[in-house]
């Protein structure tokens, strides 16, 4: 796992994951790497979650995962979800290097926040490969 991103690919994923999910209700999302790695987080500045444990949870959990799908026959599962009484956590995989974690609260549609994820990943993966947005 190899990868680079230049202060102004971070800040265009800052401004994307800001506008297209912040904006529209979620509480805190985070970008790390499969290892764990914390690469970027935005909140609505009301989180107090501790990302770094949950960033190497999920990635040890997407991981444990992926081979879960192996095992029965798939090649990988691209996302996991889990709803909780009060929140509610979404985990993405964005290409090969990275995870997209967000968490929301029950006000918000796991349809819309799915969209969003999709549109964010997009537009993170055209931003790594080089292109502007």
């Amino acid at each position: 796992m190899t990868y680079a991103l230049d202060q102004i690919q971070l800040d265009t994923i800052h401004q994307v994951m800001d506008s297209d999910l912040i904006a529209v209700g979620v509480h805190c999302v985070f970008l790390t790497d499969m290892a764990g790695n914390v690469v970027m987080v935005v909140d609505n500045g009301k989180c107090e979650h501790n990302v770094f444990a949950l960033a190497a949870l999920s990635a040890a959990n997407f991981g444990a995962t992926s081979e879960i799908a192996r095992l029965v026959g798939e090649e990988d599962f691209s996302l996991l979800f889990h709803k909780g009484n009060r929140e509610n956590i979404h985990f993405s995989r964005a290409g090969d290097n990275f995870l997209v974690c967000t968490i929301f609260g029950n006000d918000i549609s796991l349809g819309l926040v799915r969209l969003k994820i999709a549109e964010v990943i997009s537009k993170i993966l055209a931003l790594v490969a080089g292109k502007e947005l």
